[in-house]
Parts: C-alpha cells; sequence; structure tokens
C-alpha cells in the first residue's frame, strides 16, 4: 500500500473518530462507533460484524483485560427511510478495542491490512503506519510459508519421504530458484547463521516466491499423486524454477535481493508492541449508575 493510499484511509478513518470527556473530565477519550468503523472494514452486514467484535471481545477478556474499560454497548436513534425513526445497538469503542476487531478481520482485505496499523500507533503518520503494515505482511508472508513447507512435509511422509528427504527436496527447490545458489551458499552472501532459517532473513517478495512454488508442489503431489523422493523433488525443483522464470521476467533475481531484518527480531518487536497498544489506549469512562 502507498503513502497516497495510506494518507487516503488516514483521513477518513479520522474523520469517523470521536472525543469524550474522561471519568476526571480533565483528559479527551478518543472513540469510534461500530456502525460508523463497520463499512470501512469492508463489512456490509450489521450482523457479521458483530461477530468480528464477539470474537475481539473474547481476545480482550483471554489476555485479562477488563473488557468494559474498551467495549461499550450503547443505543442509537436512526431514521428509517420512510422518515420514522427507531432505536438500534451500536458498540463505542476505544482504539484499543478497534485494534482487536481489526487483527479478527481479514488480513488480505486491504482496509483490515491497514486498521491493523492505524489502531496500532499512537502518532498515525503515513510513514509510521507504511512501516507497520509491511512489518505485519512480512511476518504474514512468514507463517504462510511455515504452513506450506508443514503440509509439505506431512504430505511427503505419508509418500514414502522421511525428514532427511524432505530437507534435500526443499535445498533442491532453492537452488532451482535462487540461480544455482544452494541453501547454504544463500546463507553465505547474506551473511547468515548455518543454523538458522534462510527465510528468516529472506524478503518479503522472495519468502512469497518460495510459499508460492511450495503450495504448488502440495497441489500437484496431491493431484498427480506422487510418491517417493525423486518425482517430488522433481516437481519442487520445476515449480521453483518457473517461479524463478516468472520473477525474471520482471527483472528480478531472488540471489541479488538484499537480506531483510531477523524475522525473529520483528516477531519480538510486534509482541512489545501489541501489550503497549492497550496501555496507550484512553479507556472508557466508568458508567453512570442510571445507565
Amino acid at each position: 500500500m502507498d503513502k497516497v493510499r495510506i494518507n487516503q484511509f488516514i483521513s477518513v478513518f479520522d474523520e469517523i473518530g470521536h472525543q469524550i470527556n474522561s471519568d476526571n473530565d480533565q483528559e479527551q477519550v478518543e472513540v469510534w462507533f461500530a456502525r460508523e468503523l463497520m463499512g470501512l472494514l469492508g463489512y456490509a452486514r450489521w450482523e457479521n460484524f458483530q461477530v468480528a467484535i464477539g470474537r475481539a471481545v473474547e481476545s480482550c477478556k483471554a489476555q485479562g483485560i477488563n473488557v468494559d474499560d474498551h467495549f461499550r454497548e450503547v443505543t442509537k436513534m436512526v431514521e428509517l427511510g420512510s422518515g420514522a425513526k427507531r432505536d438500534v445497538t451500536d458498540f463505542m469503542l476505544t482504539r484499543y478495542a478497534c485494534y482487536l476487531i481489526a487483527q479478527n478481520g481479514d488480513p488480505k482485505k486491504e482496509e483490515i491490512a491497514f486498521a491493523q496499523s492505524y489502531f496500532a500507533v499512537q502518532t498515525r503518520k503515513a510513514e509510521l503506519i507504511e512501516e507497520r503494515i509491511n512489518l505485519i505482511s512480512r511476518l504474514e508472508t512468514r507463517d504462510k510459508l511455515r504452513a506450506a513447507e508443514k503440509q509439505l512435509s506431512q504430505n511427503i511422509y505419508e509418500r514414502g519421504v522421511d525428514d532427511k528427504g524432505f530437507g534435500r527436496i526443499r535445498s533442491k527447490g532453492d537452488t532451482a530458484l535462487f540461480g544455482g545458489h544452494t541453501t547454504e551458499d544463500m546463507k553465505n552472501r547474506l551473511g547468515i547463521k548455518s543454523n538458522r532459517p534462510l527465510a528468516d532473513f529472506l524478503p518479503t517478495l522472495t519468502i512469497a516466491a518460495k510459499n508460492l512454488a511450495t503450495e504448488m508442489t502440495n497441489y500437484n503431489v496431491e493431484n498427480k499423486d506422487l510418491f517417493g523422493e525423486q518425482p517430488i523433488t522433481h516437481e519442487h525443483i520445476q515449480n521453483n524454477t518457473s517461479v524463478r522464470e516468472m520473477l525474471g521476467k520482471r527483472g528480478i533475481k531472488p540471489e541479488q535481493l538484499p537480506p531483510a531484518e531477523d524475522i525473529k527480531k520483528l516477531e519480538r518487536r510486534a509482541a512489545s508492541e501489541e501489550k503497549e497498544i492497550e496501555k496507550a489506549s484512553r479507556k472508557l469512562p466508568k458508567r453512570k449508575k442510571n445507565q
């Protein structure tokens, strides 16, 4: 997502933010209303958005955080098409509540991917949001590759290939993707310790390329019912070669891309930031006795 698009989203999300008084009336609490937020997160039906809110509430409870500090059910008067009015249920949400809702949404949606970072950072500068979107994208892409490789390992184990065979298959796939450079060659080129996974230091594009080739191998191993190390190795090499050729047509050579920050450091940073989001989010004022 480029900065122009990010700034457009920032403007729209800022417009629906509201300020209310805190318990001591000396500070303002920034809140959003669920029915106004719903459309911006790509939800068309209130019933579906209520499910997302419910998951966010459960996530809040699981972390031992008081739900009432961040989620408040309220009633709103809305005008119907006929001119009549009626009460509808809504939710007043803190920044932390909005973050949890976005976390429980579909990250493939552009709106959700943006919201996950918009509500995570306190100062909504486009540069900081862009940086966090890229960070989360890389973490998610790495998780997809882990899942695809785990599935491949299970698939080929059922077809007569042990762990050592899986390692050889994956290594030969790397050699095909990186233009003849082995996994160890790439670790040496990028200054990676031999006991660390190569993918933990690859840029998002290369991780996605490895994932695509692995998913293609998973698909064909199952659909062609391939058995044994040799035919599965051949399939994996072909798929990595195809992905490399596709990248090459766009002028991209995976072995020439610079390394990215250690994924483990990013995971620790993201976990640390997540703990700070709730602390930085001002809580809703306590309910008055007559409410």
